[in-house]
């Protein structure tokens, strides 16, 4: 099978430039810029994060694959599935409800359990920011909660680092320019939220019809920058995901048995352009609060996800870990927003 989709690398810098302020304006530019993909991919991580990585993404099928009533244990209604466990609650296109993957989201600022009290006194009607974590059982899934809340932490120390540069380049491109705005925001908000996925496994007949956005229908992210680890493809057929004391992590396959399976963005063109982050990086997209924040300079971009199709090479899955850096609930976005009736609009929106 082959994929005639057009692929593009994306802008890739190292984490000792962004350490050390040595990224070029320009590499911004091609990277979140107008006629850009609006992805940064960052090379050279610490050693730590593979392994982390490895554990949390195994983990993601393994969590998928509790019990019912285990699940059910874990969604939060009262925070509209956005604390938690979610299957089948969001509305993404056509007005379907989105069955294709479950996901695991979590309030993941290192700030968030010393403010968590304060903030949710302070915005009654915001629980899907200010909710309290929650986290299956040690005896299901141990170490669960540690791997999650340290590869969250790692990502965020890393967004505050793209963050940094993009304030440089908008301090000397943007008129009135809150200085260090956007590195203040990531390293300071409890607004930052992480979405553990799991795409499922598609079963039947191979399908040749199916929309192009069949795992993810076409979106913007709503924050500042999206911190993105490459997807884990699994066999689960051949290798099962298991709980409690016989969790171990999975063996991840080289790539998905399906070309066509991805992330693709529409560039600035209009065409689908599919995009790859090697396994040893991340990557940084730009969500639609960057764009108002930056006045344009940088643009939010149009994605999703597509799957591997049923009956190609398996009882495959998809596992990734999304970290949507965003502003606190009460700072402003524009002259007549703040955050908490931006994000509200969006939520609206797609719940």
């Amino acid at each position: 099978m082959t994929d005639p989709t057009p692929h593009q690398s994306a802008v890739t810098v190292s984490l000792q430039h962004l350490n050390n302020d040595k990224v070029e304006f320009s590499s911004l530019e091609e990277a979140f810029g107008p006629s850009s993909l609006g992805i940064l991919v960052v090379k050279d991580l610490p050693e730590q994060f593979h392994s982390l990585r490895r554990r949390l993404l195994s983990y993601s099928s393994a969590l998928a694959s509790l019990p019912k009533d285990e699940l059910e244990k874990l969604e939060s209604p009262a925070a509209k599935w956005l604390v938690g466990w979610s299957l089948g609650k969001e509305t993404l296109k056509d007005g379907r409800y989105d069955t294709l993957k479950g996901s695991y989201y979590v309030n993941c600022s290192p700030l968030f359990p010393g403010q968590q009290a304060t903030v949710a006194e302070k915005y009654p009607s915001f629980p899907e920011y200010t909710a309290p974590n929650v986290w299956p059982s040690k005896d299901l899934l141990p170490d669960f909660e540690n791997t999650f809340n340290e590869l969250c932490t790692l990502i965020i120390d890393i967004a505050a680092l793209v963050a940094r540069a993009c304030d440089k380049y908008a301090e000397a491109n943007i008129p009135e320019y809150k200085k260090g705005y956007l590195e203040h925001v990531v390293k300071t908000s409890v607004s930052t939220k992480a979405r553990l996925l799991h795409y499922f496994p598609k079963e039947g007949e191979a399908n040749q019809d199916g929309d192009e956005d069949d795992w993810c229908a076409t979106h913007l992210d709503h924050g500042c920058l999206t911190g993105l680890t490459s997807a884990m493809f699994i066999d689960e057929g051949a290798h099962p995901p298991q709980t409690g004391s016989y969790f171990a992590p999975l063996n991840e396959l080289d790539r998905s048995p399906d070309p066509k399976a991805g992330l693709y963005i529409h560039s600035r063109t209009g065409a689908v352009t599919k995009v790859g982050i090697p396994r040893d990086c991340l990557g940084f997209q730009t969500g639609e609060a960057l764009e108002i924040i930056t006045k344009g300079k940088f643009k939010a971009v149009p994605h999703f996800v597509r799957g591997a199709g049923a009956g190609v090479g398996g009882k495959v899955a998809r596992n990734t870990l999304a970290i949507f850096t965003q502003p606190n609930l009460w700072d402003m976005v524009d002259d007549k927003r703040d955050f908490a009736a931006f994000a509200k609009e969006i939520v609206e929106k797609n719940h």
